[in-house]
C-alpha cells in the first residue's frame, strides 16, 4: 500500500465525515469540495441545488467517465466527529459515501499521467431521501451534456465489486379501517388492528422471489416495516396503518410492480403508493464495464438494493455502482471504511482510466 497515497485518503476521508451533511444539510461539503477542487487548479463549479461538477464533463474525442457520488449522509447516530483507527476510518458516512468522495477528489486533483479515458466529477445531494426529492434527476434535466456520458461509475459503498442494475423500490401507506368502541364490549365494534395484523400477516408468507438478470441474481422482498394504530388503552381502534416497502426486480417495471403489490394488499385494506423508485437494468455489455472489470480483478453482482443507477439509467446513461466502503457498515452507528478499501478502489479506477 502506498503510504503517502493511504495516508492522503484516510486524512481526506476524515476531513469530509467531519463536514456534517445530513440529508437538507450539504450546502457546507458543497462549497468545501468546490474551493478543494479549485484549489488544485481542477476545473469545478456549482452547479446549483447542493450539487457540483467538475472536471471534464462534456463528451470529446475521448470516450468519458463520469465518477458519482453522493454528499449526504443518513442522520447521526453519536457517530459524529469521525477518527482514525488503526487502519480503518469511522464515522457518519465514511462508508456512505465519503470515503468513496475521497478517492474521487484524489483521482481529480492528481490525475493519472496517461489516462486514455475523460473523466468527470458528478455530487449531489438528497440522494438518502425518497427518489422524488434528489438533486440528481433534477441536475441531469438541466445539464444535457452529462447524458452523453459512455459510462457512469456510481460509487455506492460496494466493497470493491462491481454492482450491477439495482431493484426498484416502492414505500406504500396500508390503510386498515375498522369501527371503534369500547374494549370491555369489542363485539359491538371493529378492531383495525386485528385487521391489520390480519392483513401483514398475509403478506409476511409472500416468500423471496429470485429473478435472473445476464446471470445476476435479484431477489425481491416486501416487508412492512412501521405499523401504526390505536387510541387509548379502553378504545377498540377504528383505524390503523402500515408502512410497506417492495424491491422489485430489473425485469418488473414500475407500474407492474405497483399491480402485483396491490394484489397483495387490495383484499385486507386500501393501499396508496407514496413513492416507486424505478429498477435499473444491468449494463454489463458496456465495453467499459468489462474494462472496469478487467481493470481490477473485480466480481460482478446484483445490486440488492437501489441506487442513482436507476436515475442515470431513466435519463439514458450506463452505470454501474463500484466503491471501497463496505455494505455492512452503511447506515450503521459504528460506520467505517478501511483504508486498504480506498487504496485499491483508486488504484482500480486509475488502472481503468490508463487502459
Amino acid at each position: 500500500m502506498p503510504p503517502d497515497l493511504a495516508e492522503r485518503l484516510a486524512a481526506r476521508t476524515l476531513e469530509l465525515v467531519d463536514i456534517s451533511s445530513e440529508s437538507r444539510h450539504e450546502d457546507a461539503l458543497a462549497a468545501h469540495v468546490v474551493a478543494l477542487l479549485r484549489g488544485g487548479g481542477v476545473a469545478a463549479r456549482d452547479a446549483g441545488d447542493t450539487c457540483v461538477l467538475a472536471a471534464t464533463t462534456a463528451r470529446g474525442a475521448a470516450p468519458l467517465v463520469l465518477l458519482a457520488g453522493h454528499l449526504d449522509t443518513v442522520p447521526a447516530q453519536g457517530n459524529l466527529p469521525g477518527a482514525r483507527a488503526g487502519d480503518v476510518v469511522r464515522g457518519l458516512g465514511a462508508a456512505d459515501m465519503k470515503g468513496s468522495l475521497a478517492v474521487m477528489l484524489e483521482l481529480a486533483l492528481r490525475p493519472p499521467a496517461a489516462a486514455a479515458l475523460e473523466v468527470g466529477l458528478v455530487l449531489f445531494g438528497r440522494e438518502e431521501l425518497p427518489v422524488t426529492q434528489s438533486a440528481l434527476t433534477p441536475l441531469l434535466a438541466r445539464e444535457p451534456a452529462l447524458r452523453n456520458a459512455d459510462l457512469v461509475v456510481m460509487m455506492e459503498p460496494t466493497a470493491n465489486a462491481i454492482h450491477a442494475g439495482c431493484l426498484g423500490n416502492i414505500n406504500a401507506t396500508w390503510t386498515f379501517a375498522g369501527r371503534s368502541g369500547h374494549s370491555a364490549r369489542p363485539w359491538l365494534a371493529d378492531n383495525a388492528i386485528h385487521r391489520a395484523a390480519a392483513g401483514i400477516q398475509a403478506l409476511a408468507q409472500v416468500p423471496p422471489a429470485e429473478h435472473r438478470l445476464d446471470g445476476l441474481a435479484f431477489t425481491e422482498v416486501v416487508s412492512v416495516t412501521r405499523v401504526d394504530g390505536g387510541i387509548a388503552g379502553n378504545v377498540i381502534p377504528d383505524r390503523a396503518t402500515a408502512h410497506v416497502n417492495f424491491r422489485y426486480a430489473p425485469q418488473r417495471d414500475a407500474a407492474d410492480a405497483e399491480a402485483v403489490l396491490h394484489e397483495w394488499c387490495d383484499p385486507w385494506g386500501e393501499l396508496a403508493i407514496d413513492s416507486n423508485a424505478p429498477s435499473a437494468p444491468v449494463a454489463t455489455d458496456n465495453p467499459l464495464v468489462r474494462a472496469l472489470r478487467d481493470a481490477g480483478g473485480l466480481p460482478v453482482e446484483a445490486k440488492q438494493a437501489w441506487t442513482p443507477v436507476a436515475e442515470f439509467a431513466a435519463a439514458g446513461v450506463d452505470a454501474v455502482n463500484f466503491g471501497p466502503g463496505d455494505p455492512r457498515f452503511a447506515h450503521a452507528r459504528d460506520e467505517q471504511v478501511a483504508v486498504a478499501a480506498l487504496v485499491g478502489a483508486h488504484a482500480t479506477l486509475e488502472r481503468f482510466l490508463c487502459r
